[in-house]
């Protein structure tokens, strides 16, 4: 294995040493199987590759202070994983074989654990995927669970930079009563075109409304949307919204601090009240942006629209305490008051 620089992580694809797989079929589990062979064997007509049934988590672990492994709450990607797999009709793993694989995907990749003072961690791909082989449109009770790893830095190169968004007036995200919600793979894919377009414009993120009417914000294509008013944390309540883990975790963190939670529907014109707009989500932990242009068309040049929070790169005082309180808990540079780590052994 070449040497790691970890101050130079980013965020993508890395081969590490081991995955930790289990094989739902004939109403169990198959026993855990560790293995260093990075490639699955499935019958083209698994249901993953017609019909996307597929779903994933992300959550990280942290080389902390005092020396201790910590998975930040393993807890809760596990029951958002049990909720996507109802939603597409697949068997999902409980909450003790969720934290057991991942643990497991930790303890035999520790040679890819960044040491603490580098900002950086080792990021869980829990994936779950039906393989039932058929054509039918009906769910099938047999699936993959699968936990990779890979070595992740900053998202987008820099910790705690804003950036620049836009709302693409031509796209949507999800439809109304649709999966919006759920943390499947097709969500996703959707934004990877207006993304690239989006990235060659000089833009960051993509900010979504409310497909029905457009009236409201959703979320950003990678993560959730949160904005500081005053002495408020404000972060949209929708059914077409992913519920983040980050941003539950921001919630608590704002209420800590004794600042006043809503969680409500956010118009979008209300973006111009707002002190600090940001998006939260396991990868980013908060990316702030600097201003959100609104586009009628994403790839023409007429920018409808344009809100200012703060000058290019600059970060605002709420957002850069939130993000200095959740990593320093993460890191065991701060009292966990709330339980949200989860300490494993070194295999």
């Amino acid at each position: 294995m070449s040497e790691i620089n970890w101050d130079k992580l980013g965020f993508d694809a890395y081969r590490t040493r081991t995955v930790v797989l289990s094989h739902y079929k004939d109403g169990k589990w198959s026993p855990v199987e560790t293995t260093e062979n990075f490639s699955f064997t499935l019958d083209p007509f698994a249901q993953v590759f017609h019909y996307a049934i597929s779903c994933f988590e992300g959550l990280k672990t942290f080389r902390q202070k005092d020396g201790r492994i910590a998975i930040f709450r393993p807890d809760q990607n596990a029951a958002r994983m049990q909720r996507t797999a109802k939603f597409l009709g697949i068997p999902a793993p409980d909450k003790d074989l969720f934290i057991k694989m991942c643990t497991l995907c930790v303890q035999n990749n520790l040679e890819f654990l960044p040491p603490y003072g580098h900002q950086a961690s080792l990021y869980l791909r829990p994936m779950l995927f039906g393989v039932h082989p058929q054509m039918q449109l009906v769910p099938y009770p047999e699936a993959y669970f699968a936990v990779i790893c890979a070595p992740a830095g900053s998202y987008y190169g820099e910790h705690l930079k804003s950036f620049a968004g836009v709302i693409p007036g031509n796209y949507d995200r999800a439809a109304p009563k649709g999966s919006g919600s759920y943390k499947i793979g097709a969500n996703y894919a959707a934004t990877f075109k207006p993304y690239k377009t989006a990235h060659d414009q000089g833009y960051t993120e993509l900010l979504y409304l409310n497909s029905g009417t457009r009236e409201f914000i959703d979320e950003f294509g990678s993560s959730n949307f949160f904005a500081i008013k005053g002495n408020k944390y404000i972060t949209p309540l929708s059914d077409s919204v992913l519920p983040s883990i980050t941003n539950k975790t921001l919630q608590e963190v704002a209420a800590d601090f004794g600042m006043e939670v809503e969680k409500r529907p956010v118009r979008v014109e209300e973006l111009a009240d707002f002190d600090e707009a940001a998006a939260c989500g396991t990868a980013v932990v908060i990316t702030p942006m600097s201003h959100i242009d609104i586009k009628p068309v994403l790839e023409e040049d007429k920018v409808e629209k344009s809100y200012r929070f703060m000058p290019d790169g600059e970060v605002g005082e709420v957002c850069t305490k939130l993000y200095k309180r959740i990593t320093g808990i993460q890191f065991g540079e701060l009292e966990d008051t709330h339980g949200w780590c989860y300490h494993i052994e070194e295999k």
